[in-house]
């Protein structure tokens, strides 16, 4: 039987990691074999949803806490998915907390898991937002990583450790570099890239959205669908497979504001829809104009890792999976 914690688990990724795994209902274990999920902790700093499943059990605390770490992370974990963070412009922002959640709290996942008798397999969530600087027109698997703000230097650093605990053979250790993931259900946060969601989500359910970045604006973009596809993956796939980087490079579509906000006005259908408003700031615009523009991993296409096969199947999969919870939760 397989016992597996995912740190920020209220979150929309968490939750639809959550749900596809308890659908699943197994994974690797340490035997290299398939093992029934008896267990999954979800770990937050606020209550996630209630499954109604027996397997699931909620844990609320500080992921910068390592004491409370440690009691998460017991010896009966045999997988680890670790998607807890201050998102990009809260770190930015907030430049203690980005460091303590970020840094600290990922170094207080691995510690708990190097702590165990048996050897977890630990998932890192980290992002694009390693990439900075003069970049070429498209990042691939060799593009030096040179992060131009605290939250992409916060996830180097955490894949530097994922790679380096697994070189010790403290963990089975691998990192997902990801684009940006749309479209997120619930409000606006503090994330450079939440625009991309808020422009497809707040108009097709009838309310105005502020863009803080002109329509030539690029993101290279991911739905929570194949993002969840994604961790399963590597999960799943051996070590060996891996080799001595741990960190995957994921593809994704490259998009402009302007095409987003055309992809979701294609596939309103009679839905009376909000407003785009352009309101430039130029804090989210220099931010944003650091980030990739198109990505290219051969090293994921390889280890058969999908992505989308455009934005408007995006925008179709979010008014399948979300807009009508969406909608309710508005009215509510």
């Amino acid at each position: 039987m397989l016992n597996v914690v995912i740190t920020g688990g209220a979150g929309f990724i968490g939750q639809a990691l959550t749900k596809q795994l308890l659908q699943r209902g197994e994974l690797t274990g340490p035997s290299g074999s398939p093992q029934k999920i008896s267990r999954i902790t979800l770990f937050d700093n606020v209550a996630p949803n209630d499954f109604g499943d027996s397997r699931v059990t909620t844990v609320v605390g500080d992921i910068g806490d390592q004491a409370e770490v440690r009691m998460l992370i017991g010896q009966d974990t045999h997988s680890v998915f670790h998607l807890a963070a201050v998102v990009s412009s809260g770190a930015e922002a907030d430049f203690d907390l980005g460091y303590r959640v970020n840094l600290a709290g990922t170094r207080n996942v691995l510690e708990a898991c190097r702590s165990l008798d048996g050897k977890a397999r630990v998932i890192f969530a980290s992002s694009v937002a390693v990439y900075g600087g003069a970049l070429p027109a498209t990042v691939t698997d060799s593009t030096p990583q040179r992060p131009t703000t605290s939250y992409g230097v916060q996830k180097l650093m955490g894949e530097l450790m994922v790679n380096d605990y697994t070189r010790k053979g403290y963990i089975d250790g691998r990192a997902v570099r990801l684009p940006t993931i749309m479209i997120r259900p619930g409000k606006p946060n503090k994330a450079a890239s939440t625009w991309a969601s808020s422009i497809v989500r707040e108009p097709l359910s009838g309310v105005d959205a502020i863009c803080p970045v002109s329509p030539e604006s690029m993101m290279v973009c991911l739905s929570p669908r194949r993002t969840v596809d994604a961790f399963i993956r590597l999960h799943e796939l051996p070590g060996e497979a891996l080799g001595v980087d741990r960190a995957m490079l994921l593809n994704g579509i490259p998009a402009s504001a302007g095409e987003i906000a055309a992809a979701m006005e294609r596939n309103t259908g009679n839905r009376k829809v909000g407003k785009i408003i352009w309101q430039p700031d130029p804090h989210i615009q220099k931010i944003v104009n650091g980030w990739p523009r198109a990505l290219s991993s051969d090293r994921a296409r390889s280890l058969g890792f999908s992505v989308d096969q455009n934005i408007d199947e995006i925008v179709r999969f979010f008014i399948e999976d979300d807009l009508d919870n969406q909608i309710k939760s508005l009215a509510s």
